[in-house]
């Protein structure tokens, strides 16, 4: 995971934020933080209820017109769902064509070959997937990028996904599929391994209130502990597991289910539908696979 030794983000780079959910939500706030200018920041967000929390919250400018918010943009952010973005991008062709900004998308599935297609092509474009950690400054966030974006772009693309989390770069767009499997998809895993273990502590007689607790904290100083060290998790497992002890005898009892084939087959089988989901949303209705 890295963060940019320089950046050509200032308190001024004007960021245009197509969809006003809960990423978009985390950025902005992420980017404000950091030091952006209210008023550098522009949303395109038709639902009126998101729209005025949006304005409320932040104090950002918020239209349901995508074409007026982007105007003018150095960044723009495609911060919708896979199956809209074709209608989001074809109507922002010729402002793409005129302005030539640094797409960033984070859609699932959808290839930096389609976003440029869509806007008409030669448009840099940032590919990356979050996480919902990036909520609170947490996310683990991969990037790729078409050979358009140049190094400064990089830079900016580090800095303005950098307010959501630590980012990294990966070099074969079609590991993308990989890393929405891995971290994209990833904190549901855990969240299920510790909502397992405190059904498994209560069924064992603890109270659930203090079982969740005590699992909900050692999710957190896990986490913690494994992003504070060398990042060496299989010595970090070892520390913990005396021989003879009670950690080992839970860590065989995972063995001998199978646990690794069982994560193996969870991450293929989340890395298979992102493929699917490129094939279902990355070519829009009725739209014909190019050869």
């Amino acid at each position: 995971m890295t963060t940019p030794d320089h950046s050509p983000l200032t308190h001024y780079t004007r960021i245009a934020l197509i969809g006003g959910g809960h990423m978009a939500r985390s950025l902005i706030g992420g980017l404000i933080g950091a030091g952006i200018f209210r008023t550098a920041l522009t949303v395109g967000e038709p639902n009126a209820e998101l729209a005025a929390g949006l304005k409320h919250d932040f104090g950002v400018a918020v239209g349901p017109d995508n074409a007026a918010a982007v105007q003018g943009a150095t960044a723009w952010v495609l911060a919708v769902k896979p199956q809209v973005m074709k209608a989001v991008c074809e109507p922002l062709r010729d402002i793409a064509q005129a302005s030539k900004p640094l797409v960033i998308s984070v859609a699932a599935g959808i290839r930096v070959e389609q976003i440029e297609r869509w806007l008409g092509g030669n448009v840099a474009i940032v590919r990356c997937m979050p996480n919902t950690p990036a909520l609170i400054g947490a996310g683990a966030i991969g990037l790729f990028s078409n050979a358009r974006v140049g190094a400064d772009q990089h830079a900016l693309a580090e800095s303005i996904l950098g307010a959501a989390g630590a980012t990294a770069w990966i070099e074969d767009e079609a590991l993308m599929d990989t890393v929405t499997a891995l971290s994209g998809s990833g904190p549901a895993y855990f969240f299920l391994l510790a909502e397992l273990m405190t059904d498994a502590a209560v069924g064992l007689g603890l109270a659930h209130d203090s079982a969740r607790e005590l699992a909900i904290q050692t999710l957190f100083g896990t986490g913690r502990m494994a992003r504070d060290s060398d990042g060496d998790l299989a010595r970090l497992r070892a520390e913990v597991t005396s021989k003879g002890g009670t950690t080992e005898a839970a860590v065989r009892a995972f063995e001998a289910a199978n646990l690794r084939g069982i994560v193996a087959a969870a991450l293929k089988a989340a890395t298979d539908r992102g493929r699917e989901m490129a094939q279902a949303f990355g070519q829009g209705i009725g739209e014909k696979p190019h050869s």
